[in-house]
C-alpha cells in the first residue's frame, strides 16, 4: 500500500502523521541531549519495532516495555537494552525470562521475595545473569514494595539469591496536570522517596546503578531531579488527546480514517469506525478538522455523530479522520498503522501484539 493515496485506503484504518511524529521525536531528543538522565521510551505507546529503532537512533538508551512478550520481540529484533517495567510471576513467565536472559541483559522489576527466590531457583548457577530492579510504590498504589527499609530488605534478598541487583524503579503515576508548581510538587515528593531509598542502600554499601522513573506527563520534572538516571516517557511520540494537556509541546499524530456510510437525517451522520477500531477508555473522540461534527456514541462497528453546524459539507462516501483519545487501547485494535505524508502512504508499520 506504500504510495497509495490516503483517501483510497479501506476503512477503518489507523493513520500516523509522519511529520508530526518526527517533530515529537526531535523535540524529546533535543530535551535529553545534554541531560544526565537519559530517556528509555515505553514500547507500549506505539508497539512498532521500527519506531523503537528510531527512538534509539535519536538518543534513547534502550526501551521500556510492560509485557514479557514485547521484551522477547525487541530482543529478537536486535534491541537488547530492555527494561520490563512490570512484575512477572509463575513458572512459565519466570522460565521465559531466564531463557531470554541467555540472549540479552534484559532487566525486570521485582517487588516480592518469593518471585526473587523462584527466579534464582529456576536460573540455578546462572542466577547472576538475571538483572533486576526493585520496584517501589512511590505514589500510584499499584505494584511495588514500600520505600525505605522494606525495599532495602528486598534488595538484600536479591543479592543473597545471586541475582544481579541493578537499582530502583518508581513510577509516580499519571500526573494529569499542566506544567507548573503543583505538578513539580507532586513529582518531587514521589521522586524523593526513590532517592531516599537509594541513599539508604548506598549507606549500607549496596551500589545503585539505575534509578528509573517518570513518564510523558512529568518527563521534565523527572529528568531534572537529582539522581534520576532514566525516564520512561512513551506517549510523547504519538500522543493522544486525553494525555496532551499534560505535555502540550507534543502533538497528537494518530487518527482513525473512517468512511461516512449513512446520513439518514439532516442532523445525524454514521461512519464505519466503532469500538472495534477506536479505544474509548478515556472518553469519546473528536473529529479532526471538522468542529461542526460531534461524536455522540460509538457502537461496535459504527460511530454516530451529530451535525451541529448545518453548513458542514459532508456526504455519504466521504472520508473523515477521528482523533485518537487513548493510544494503547486503539493500537490494540489494529494490525497495522499507516505512516502518511502529503496525502500518501509512505510506510506501513506492523503493530506488535
Amino acid at each position: 500500500m506504500q504510495g497509495e493515496k490516503v483517501k483510497d485506503l479501506p476503512t477503518p484504518a489507523l493513520l500516523l502523521d509522519l511529520d508530526i511524529m518526527e517533530r515529537n521525536l526531535r523535540r524529546m531528543s533535543d530535551f535529553f541531549r545534554d541531560k544526565p538522565a537519559k530517556i528509555r521510551p515505553h514500547f507500549k505507546a506505539h508497539q512498532v519495532i521500527s519506531l523503537a529503532y528510531r527512538q534509539i537512533q535519536a538518543g534513547a538508551l534502550g526501551m521500556t516495555c510492560a509485557r514479557l512478550e514485547h521484551a522477547e520481540l525487541l530482543v529478537e529484533a536486535g534491541i537488547e537494552n530492555v527494561l520490563i517495567a512490570n512484575e512477572i510471576a509463575g513458572d512459565g513467565a519466570i522460565g521465559r525470562f531466564v531463557e531470554l536472559s541467555r540472549s540479552a541483559p534484559v532487566i525486570v522489576a521485582v517487588d516480592n521475595p518469593s518471585v526473587v527466590a523462584a527466579m534464582a531457583a529456576k536460573a540455578g548457577n546462572r542466577a547472576h545473569e538475571l538483572n533486576v530492579v526493585i520496584d517501589l510504590d512511590v505514589r500510584l498504589g499499584r505494584c511495588g514494595v514500600q520505600p525505605g527499609a522494606p525495599a532495602v530488605a528486598l534488595a538484600k534478598a536479591v543479592i543473597a539469591s545471586g541475582l544481579r541487583f541493578r537499582g530502583l524503579m518508581g513510577y509516580e503515576g499519571h500526573i494529569h496536570l499542566p506544567t507548573g508548581a503543583e505538578k513539580q510538587r507532586i513529582a518531587s515528593k514521589a521522586l524523593q522517596l526513590l532517592m531516599d531509598t537509594r541513599a539508604l542502600l548506598e549507606e549500607q554499601g549496596i551500589p545503585v546503578e539505575i534509578t528509573t522513573c517518570g513518564g510523558t506527563s512529568d518527563y521534565a520534572e523527572a529528568a531534572n531531579f537529582p539522581g534520576v538516571t532514566e525516564v520512561q516517557a512513551g506517549s510523547y511520540l504519538l500522543m493522544d488527546r486525553w494525555y496532551q494537556p499534560c505535555a502540550a509541546e507534543f502533538v497528537p499524530a494518530l487518527t482513525v480514517l473512517s468512511t461516512v456510510i449513512s446520513k439518514s437525517t439532516r442532523k445525524t451522520l454514521v461512519a464505519d469506525a466503532g469500538v472495534k477500531a477506536i479505544g474509548t477508555v478515556n472518553g469519546l473522540p473528536e473529529i479532526k478538522a471538522l468542529p461542526g461534527l460531534r461524536v455522540n456514541n460509538l457502537h461496535i462497528e459504527h460511530i454516530l455523530m451529530d451535525i451541529r453546524d448545518p453548513s458542514v459539507s459532508i456526504e455519504v462516501g466521504d472520508k473523515i479522520e477521528v482523533c485518537v483519545q487513548a493510544l494503547e487501547p486503539t493500537l490494540n485494535l489494529h494490525r497495522y498503522v499507516y505512516g502518511v505524508r502529503n496525502g500518501k502512504v509512505e510506510e506501513v508499520f506492523p503493530i506488535a501484539r
